[in-house]
């Protein structure tokens, strides 16, 4: 794994630790170089890009799971049913499956930074309007844009934080620029909530828009610029998927996170079924927490073993389920149990890009919207499927489906050694 990282990033020499002076949308021609502006010595890890970066993934996820948290305050507020109001979370996801690939497709090949201000300044707008629309039907259009222009973000974080990276620390620095997504799990979403319930649901989106704004200054004084993809190596969408292991490891992300938010999204139905005394949001608090110790515990190791990090993942996650199925009498057991469950699923995200980008070269940025895609078909998914389950069953069965997907996905991994997962 290591050795496909570092043979890209070879490839990749040209364009590492490059500065930020040109911020025109223009494609860059093959061998030209910007010349003046920010840039990252040979050698010095990027933390101050990075944590942008994983700020922006914080406000990303975020703004995704937020409304699910309000409904009620929603839909009066926009004089509709629930259900109606929870087509804000489906519009999101329904936006980044649309326009994912086919944004990122249409800007490999421009300059870096200004194609993530731009992202920036789009997904503002749709929270801005969100915050301040009084129609539905508007609003729903705003969460398709904001989903639009988080797929467009979310696929090219990963190329763009290894192109600003030195090779050796690829994972490291993916790691790093994904710790925003549980944290966002962890403290966003209840956060917003909570701000949303206590005052107004608009306030909640209008917070979100003025971190927006921070972000984006941040992002134009300390985020280096760096070339888009050469001509030369560009690969048509569907040769994308032909590439050696670039299946393989969506065949993984689809099966893992649709077993992760079947139980994820109706944890509430779960531990109802099993009469304890949790309430969800201290669930969620502490997953997410266990969450960012499984980021740190991925940084510090992914370079050095991919492979075994994403199968002791997998396992975890299994153990985690049968915990869940065992000990659901136990509140200190099932605390265990979503622990480890968020200890497993914090480094998910940067292994599965370092996964993907090193499978697919240089044409990594539209491999990640495609994984980008493929999260959000599972979160869509386990929405349909864990409503079947709850309604035909009771949420006791819910661990039974972690386990179930979580083993279908150590089997790809398993079969996967030779390009996906090697050793």
């Amino acid at each position: 794994m290591t050795r496909a990282i570092l043979e890209d990033g070879a490839r990749e020499a040209s364009i590492d630790a490059l500065p930020s002076g040109n911020t025109s949308i223009t494609e860059e021609p093959k061998d030209s170089a910007p010349a003046g502006g920010l840039s990252v010595p040979a050698g010095r890890f990027p933390w101050a890009a990075l944590l942008v970066m994983a700020l922006m993934g914080f406000l990303l996820i975020a703004t995704e799971t937020m409304p699910a948290g309000l409904l009620p305050q929603i839909a009066s507020g926009l004089a509709v049913t629930e259900g109606t109001a929870g087509q804000f979370v489906s519009a999101y996801a329904l936006g980044t499956i649309i326009a994912a690939m086919p944004a990122i497709a249409l800007t490999r090949g421009v300059r870096r930074k200004p194609v993530f201000v731009v992202g920036i300044l789009g997904f503002l707008a749709a929270n801005l309007i969100t915050a301040f629309s009084t129609d539905i039907a508007l609003s729903l259009g705003a969460r398709l844009l904001a989903g639009a222009f988080s797929g467009l973000l979310w696929g090219m974080t990963a190329g763009y934080a290894r192109r600003i990276t030195a090779p050796r620390q690829a994972g490291r620095a993916l790691s790093v620029a994904s710790v925003g997504t549980p944290v966002g799990l962890a403290v966003g979403t209840p956060f917003g909530s909570w701000l949303g319930t206590t005052f107004d649901w608009r306030w909640s989106f209008g917070v979100l828009a003025i971190l927006t704004a921070v972000t984006l200054l941040l992002a134009v004084f300390l985020v280096p610029d760096a070339p888009g993809q050469r001509a030369g190596t560009r690969v048509p969408l569907a040769r994308v998927l032909a590439i050696p292991g670039v299946a393989v490891v969506l065949g993984v992300i689809v099966s893992w996170m649709l077993g992760h938010n079947i139980m994820y999204t109706y944890i509430g139905s779960y531990l109802r079924g099993a009469s304890l005394d949790l309430p969800v949001d201290i669930a969620l608090i502490t997953f997410g927490a266990a969450a960012i110790a499984g980021i740190a515990i991925t940084g510090a190791v992914i370079d050095k073993g991919l492979r075994r990090l994403v199968l002791l993942s997998l396992g975890s996650f299994m153990v985690a389920g049968a915990i869940f199925i065992v000990g659901h009498a136990s509140l200190l057991a099932v605390l265990a149990a979503i622990v480890l469950w968020g200890i497993a699923f914090g480094g998910a995200a940067a292994q599965l890009q370092t996964a993907i980008s090193a499978a697919s070269g240089e044409n990594a940025d539209v491999a990640n919207s495609m994984l980008g895609v493929a999260f959000n078909l599972a979160i869509f998914a386990a929405g349909v499927a864990g409503a079947v389950v709850i309604s035909s069953f009771d949420g006791m069965v819910l661990p039974a489906a972690l386990v179930g997907l979580a083993a279908v996905a150590l089997v790809i991994a398993v079969a996967g050694r030779r390009t996906a997962f090697p050793t």
